[in-house]
């Protein structure tokens, strides 16, 4: 005969967990099936339905909904199996099952974690094609229903919906098939403390170093690494808790230009460290101090000490004191006037003002990133936030 009608209709009683690594969700809901099979039919002079157990399922049909895409699924049994058959004089009849499903949802990580997925529960007969069995919501869209507190951790349930359609396989046919459609929006602020703000301030960190003496080398040269180090665990804490994806993430975008600008850093530092030195060697060749077996320059005190240093005065070096006490000598017969030796400068520019002096031995290039990098960071935060949200 014709096809037989089942009305289906759904109440979710819970979202248990979502999976971004294995791409699937967990739902626990109530599933009802309404047919009519006049064989049931039964005489009642009140017109009471009897209801039964799960032990008269094996004894009468019933529909073989499955859930398609689904990975596992279980019918709860606790204490008894949480099955209901309700049977009404004139055959109609209602199933009801409690079952919990993990089901895939296939999910775009290209706006993460500013993203909103959309997920569905697809339900189909196994056996019965259209022709034999037809699926349909029973009451259109108020055939499903959600319990109201219903909450996630890190996503925010913006809608349910019900719809129908059909599905084609090559060797059976055409089968009905419903689906249970919810979007979820991610919640942002937790990725904000975990990995938006720590980024922020490594960045920000990173410019300290545009501030510090450029002859600090071991200063700003630790400082940079730090900054890198740290960047790099958060990008690794970030992709460890996600799926190995072949395209770009929203967050893989502002952690890799986040670490751009941290690496960028230590890189003008490394700029700034080999233009001093080429000025340090100018100057000793102006004075006439860069020759000699035994002349130590700069770039070579600085292996000592980590610092530069403007003239070979600064180099105490106790294999070379001999040969360091005669440049000192003739340095100070040659400055007979008023000039004072650079490192005097400083000692005297120490007792007065300490922001003085960081100002005159900052290169130009330290001057124009302090500027540049900031600004740079803040137009690309304005086009990130703007783009994605």
């Amino acid at each position: 005969g014709s096809p037989i009608p089942v009305g289906i209709d759904v109440q979710v009683e819970s979202i248990d967990s979502i999976s971004e690594v294995d791409m699937d969700f967990t739902m626990t809901l109530y599933l009802r099936h309404y047919w009519k099979d006049e064989r049931l039919s039964f005489h009642s002079n009140k017109n009471r339905s009897m209801t039964f157990d799960g032990r008269l399922i094996k004894k009468i049909w019933v529909p073989d909904v499955f859930f398609v895409h689904s990975k596992r699924s279980f019918i709860h049994d606790t204490t008894v199996e949480n099955i209901m058959l309700r049977v009404y004089p004139d055959g109609n009849v209602l199933f009801s099952l409690r079952i919990t499903v993990s089901a895939m949802c296939f999910m775009d990580f290209s706006r993460f974690p500013l993203d909103t997925q959309n997920c569905s529960l697809e339900l189909e007969s196994y056996a019965y094609n259209e022709d034999d069995l037809m699926l349909y919501w029973k009451h259109g869209n108020k055939s499903l229903s959600t319990d109201e507190h219903i909450s996630l951790s890190q996503f925010f349930i913006e809608e349910f919906s019900a719809s129908s359609g059909l599905a084609f396989y090559s060797s059976t046919g055409w089968y009905n098939r419903l689906f249970i459609n919810f979007a979820l929006r991610r919640h942002i602020f937790f990725f904000l403390l975990q990995s938006y703000f720590p980024a922020m301030l490594m960045v920000m960190l990173s410019w300290v170093s545009f501030w510090i003496d450029r002859r600090a080398v071991p200063a700003r040269v630790s400082l940079g690494i730090t900054t890198v180090l740290t960047m790099s665990t958060i990008m690794t804490g970030v992709s460890a808790s996600m799926p190995q994806v072949s395209y770009i993430k929203a967050v893989d975008v502002y952690l890799w230009t986040s670490f751009l600008f941290v690496f960028l850093s230590v890189i003008e530092y490394a700029a700034v460290n080999y233009l001093t030195t080429i000025e340090e060697r100018k100057q000793l060749k102006k004075r006439g101090k860069a020759s000699g077996m035994y002349s130590i320059d700069a770039v070579q005190a600085m292996a000592f000490d980590g610092c530069f240093h403007d003239t070979d005065v600064d180099m105490d070096l106790t294999s070379f004191s001999d040969r360091c006490e005669e440049h000192e000598t003739r340095a100070r017969a040659a400055s007979v006037s008023n000039v004072d030796t650079p490192r005097l400068k400083r000692k005297r520019s120490l007792k007065g003002n300490v922001g003085r002096i960081i100002l005159q031995n900052n290169h130009v290039i330290d001057t124009y990133s302090r500027i540049i990098f900031p600004s740079v960071y803040i137009m690309f935060n304005v086009f990130y936030w703007g783009l994605y949200i």
